[in-house]
């Protein structure tokens, strides 16, 4: 019993270490990422419109504040749900669909085999039959 309590305390333990590392080296990725694409934007925009347009040279802030304002104006503020759930619950439904119709199909077709082998190729050979009377 002594073990098991210990197992038990450790693997809770390693969750919440596990989770506390994951949430540190995210908010890290986070920061690390806002401050590639603010310099990124700020290069690039300071590299070529000057350059094309005429237009003056930026800093980080302003570099970041375009950033923002293009994810406004073309990525939307976010539906509070992400791209990758919402395909997710639109296959999951199709999925669901499909699933019913084509066990509702396959009843139908439970004999086919059979029919196939006693009807099927004789009415097959028929309408051939009759298609190539209609070629010729």
């Amino acid at each position: 019993m002594k073990e098991y309590v210990e197992y038990k305390v450790k693997n809770r333990v390693r969750k919440f270490v596990t989770i506390g590392f994951k949430i540190f080296f995210g908010i890290l990725a986070g920061i690390a990422f806002a401050l590639l694409f603010g310099y990124g934007i700020m290069w690039l925009w300071n590299w070529l419109m000057p350059e094309i347009f005429g237009l003056s040279r930026i800093g980080y802030w302003q570099a970041v504040g375009i950033l923002v304002l293009a994810r406004v104006l073309f990525g939307g503020l976010g539906s509070g749900h992400s791209s990758a759930s919402r395909k997710r619950k639109m296959h999951n439904r199709w999925q669901s669909k499909c699933a019913s119709g084509v066990q509702n199909d396959l009843s139908k077709w439970k004999h086919y085999e059979k029919f196939w082998k006693e009807e099927g190729e004789q009415a097959y050979n028929a309408y051939m039959e009759r298609v190539e009377k209609k070629d010729s």
